[in-house]
């Protein structure tokens, strides 16, 4: 069931204009009845540059939705053969993991949708769009998968952004372990699940699916940077770019001079990584480094809990470690010639050193000869064994201000090996996460790292000193409603100061996931969004200026998915939902910049 708060047509202002201003959302409703839980629910209306504008979440498609037209279902998995991937107990897989969702356009300047499905297999549908040129509605007309088969499928496809060129750039999150893979080792259900793109897995049981990936899968297809050119609805062009490394992607974002870009890395004990292309526009070759953080800020011992005036998330000097150059042919090559783990790494040898990384602890050493393997294909160990910091958890999103030239970065949760008094890393424990800040050079080189928005735990185990937990009805909120929780992916309006930030957050962190605006002078924080039972809100993306209208994309995945399963009424409340919020008035300069290339 969706709660559509305030569904009013709002007047378009002149394509193209200039603006620069304020904006102010009104607080969304907490959720507190049971339908309210089960609902879309949004500020009632923003005040934008002194004017009233009514605010209104949009669904476009629903996973499993299938306009006249299409191809498949939204979110319908299909395998390299393009059948559609049959579960064991015979339904089709659809999806409903929607997330990031671009808007893109195709040549003479077509709006096209690029979604993501975060499943293994992956899949991206590509959606052709139309907008109302009075109203500025958007519609969904036909959809359609894209075709990954000469990439061996994708993996995972998490959150993304849009290129200062107008392409989409998506993700593979959480890629497999490749030490998994080497004889003896057992291959876990996660990653196993992928070798049902290929056809020699059609039909298997479960069970059965580690022995056949052994034998059929690559695990170093998977864990890239991907592009997605759109030129009209039978043309996508897929690339996957391995000179960009192997890691969790949650995303890549390039900076406005399009050469930087920066890559998040999802997990625990995770690290962050920056891209230098050779070329502008082109992320085919270029440098990969990994930071390292130098700590300038208060040192704390083993999980300290502080009182909210120190638990800043710290701060650091960033130091950047070239870990290599590569193009993507290159290591294309390199994988398929059928590299292993061991053919990179010897495993606990006489002079190995001990790294621990999302994968885990080991003892390597890089083999000779095979720097560039390790430093493109394990992007994460090689990064650590070259001194770089693998120790940030659950790192998120990333977005840019212009006007200021701050990187925005969310790391969902502050604990673990941040938290554990050893290493590089030690600031006050914080499971309701924080936003950092990242000050950049006129290179689009960050030099330092400090804590922005911090969420505001109620109980010890989350990092409060004395436990102050709600009362009913807010007893699942263990972060404060007031602040935000586990947050995931950012973006900004620029011109507008306003930084927004989605949230991935467990039911008893906040029961319901909230989308936050956060006034970078004020240091004011509203909420503009709430979703369903059990959801999260992915990969929130802001577009000040399409035909004269701006609009939010917002992703509502998996509901009654992480919690609240019990709650679920009928099958359909669980689809995912893949909407916008708006459509506002212009907030920027027009985007006719974007086209094929």
């Amino acid at each position: 069931m969706t709660s559509k708060i305030l569904a009013l047509a709002i007047a378009a202002s002149v394509a193209g204009s200039v603006q620069a201003g304020d904006i102010e959302f009104v607080n969304a409703p907490i959720p507190t009845t049971d339908l309210e839980k089960r609902s879309v629910l949004t500020s009632q209306f923003a005040i934008i540059d002194g004017e009233k504008v009514d605010v209104e979440y949009n669904t476009l498609l629903r996973s499993g939705d299938e306009p006249k037209g299409s191809w498949a279902p939204f979110g319908q998995l299909h395998d390299i053969e393009g059948q559609p991937i049959i579960a064991e107990d015979g339904s089709v897989r659809v999806s409903n993991d929607n997330d990031f969702t671009s808007i893109v356009r195709g040549k003479n300047g077509r709006l096209f949708m690029v979604s993501h499905f975060e499943s293994r297999p992956a899949a991206m549908y590509l959606t052709k769009l139309r907008q109302n040129k009075k109203t500025g509605e958007l519609k969904a007309v036909k959809t359609r998968p894209l075709d990954f088969s000469h990439v061996n499928g994708g993996w995972v496809h998490c959150a993304g952004s849009v290129t200062p060129w107008g392409n989409h750039l998506g993700s593979e999150e959480y890629p497999p372990n490749g030490l998994q893979w080497e004889e003896g080792n057992t291959i876990s259900s996660y990653n196993a699940q992928m070798v049902q793109y290929f056809p020699e897995a059609r039909g298997a049981a479960d069970a059965d699916l580690p022995e056949l990936a052994r034998d059929y899968m690559n695990p170093y297809d998977y864990g890239f940077v991907t592009e997605v050119s759109v030129k009209n609805f039978h043309k996508a062009d897929v690339v996957k770019h391995y000179s960009m490394g192997r890691v969790a992607i949650e995303l890549a974002y390039v900076m406005p001079n399009e050469k930087t870009v920066y890559i998040s890395d999802d997990g625990g004990k995770v690290g962050l990584f920056r891209y230098e292309a050779d070329k502008k526009g082109d992320l085919t070759s270029g440098n990969l480094y990994v930071a390292k953080w130098n700590q300038t800020s208060t040192w704390y011992p083993v999980k300290t809990n502080v009182e909210a005036e120190f638990r800043d998330g710290g701060s650091a000097n960033i130091e950047w470690i070239h870990l290599g150059h590569a193009t993507d042919d290159e290591i294309r090559d390199i994988i398929d010639s059928g590299i292993t783990f061991n053919d990179i790494f010897e495993v606990d040898g006489d002079s190995c050193t001990t790294v621990t990384t999302r994968d885990g602890t080991d003892c390597l050493t890089v083999k000779p000869g095979m720097d560039k393997a390790a430093a493109f294909l394990e992007s994460s160990r090689y990064g650590a064994l070259m001194g770089g910091t693998l120790e940030f958890e659950k790192m998120e999103g990333i977005t840019h201000d212009p006007d200021s030239n701050t990187m925005y970065l969310a790391m969902s949760r502050v604990r673990s090996a941040m938290t554990d008094g050893e290493g590089d890393i030690s600031v006050p424990h914080n499971y309701c996460g924080t936003v950092y800040g990242l000050d950049l050079d006129n290179d689009y080189t960050a030099y330092n790292m400090y804590g922005v928005v911090n969420g505001i735990p109620r109980t010890v185990s989350r990092g409060a000193v004395v436990d102050n937990p709600y009362p009913a009805p807010y007893t699942q909120n263990s972060c404060d409603l007031n602040g935000i929780s586990e947050p995931d992916n950012v973006t900004f309006m620029p011109g507008y100061k306003t930084l927004i930030i989605g949230e991935d957050t467990g039911d008893t962190r906040h029961q319901n996931d909230i989308i936050w605006a956060y006034n970078v002078e004020t240091e004011e924080l509203a909420r503009v969004q709430t979703t369903p039972y059990g959801s999260e809100t992915t990969s929130p993306y802001f577009y000040p200026n399409i035909n004269g209208f701006a609009y939010m994309t917002s992703v509502i995945q998996h509901p009654f998915g992480e919690s609240d399963q019990d709650a679920l009424l009928v099958p359909e409340e669980a689809r995912g939902y893949t909407g916008y919020i708006g459509p506002f008035p212009a907030m920027g300069e027009g985007d006719d910049k974007p086209f094929w290339k």
